[in-house]
């Protein structure tokens, strides 16, 4: 029996990728930050496609998408992202990166380089894919879809100590308006917004544990 294909979609810092990964590993699943491979994008960009001015520019990046390799590499029942065979996991987190990743994604030439990848890793089915446009447009016909969301208010306080966590010096009214900008940009973005897909379940998070997150997604799954 073929196993199923989930997508999670949601706002930033409301756990997709750390509930995900741990919903994938009971269901014997593969999952996939697709949101990783953005900030992999980005954090190029910020090395190598840069202006005089330090801004991204853009066209240079298009120019040099052929010479982006970016691969999930499995590491103790961790999916790793590399960069043409540079671990680059904790480098993708900065704040930096959070500045710039939302300017990267909205690019059509961007997300044209990125679906048919993630799209072909769904097709034999058991992956739970996370991100922003997956039950909308990646995998819009993914057996479940789920739409995550939560307050600005906590969401501003769990990417502040996921990222003191990580050893990265922040403010939090940076993150916090960092979080609301991405908001904005992703929402409104022309290309593969930032949306619910009309037949997901949402979940408001605000209030809930990553436990009681995910025995609720989990409960959904085994009802239908």
């Amino acid at each position: 029996m073929k196993k199923p294909v989930i997508a999670i979609d949601g706002y930033s810092s409301t756990g997709k990728s750390s509930i995900s990964k741990v919903i994938a590993d009971k269901l014997g699943l593969i999952h996939m930050d697709t949101g990783a491979l953005y900030r992999g994008v980005t954090w190029y960009a910020l090395q190598y496609c840069t202006d005089e001015n330090g801004q991204i520019d853009l066209n240079k990046l298009f120019s040099s998408l052929d010479q982006i390799d970016l691969e999930f590499k499995n590491n103790d029942g961790t999916l790793v992202l590399f960069l043409n065979n540079t671990d680059i996991s904790k480098e993708i987190r900065t704040q930096k990166v959070s500045d710039n990743v939302s300017l990267v994604a909205k690019q059509k030439e961007i997300r044209d380089f990125l679906l048919q990848s993630q799209r072909s890793l769904a097709e034999k089915g058991g992956v739970m894919m996370d991100g922003r446009d997956i039950g909308t447009v990646v995998l819009p016909n993914a057996d479940y879809k789920f739409f995550l969301t939560a307050s600005i208010d906590e969401r501003t306080k769990r990417r502040f100590l996921e990222l003191k966590g990580m050893g990265i010096e922040a403010d939090k009214d940076q993150v916090r308006q960092n979080l609301i900008e991405r908001d904005k940009i992703d929402s409104e973005r022309e290309i593969a917004p930032l949306k619910q897909a009309d037949d997901a379940i949402v979940i408001d998070n605000s209030n809930l544990t990553k436990e009681e997150t995910i025995e609720l997604i989990l409960s959904y799954i085994q009802k239908i």
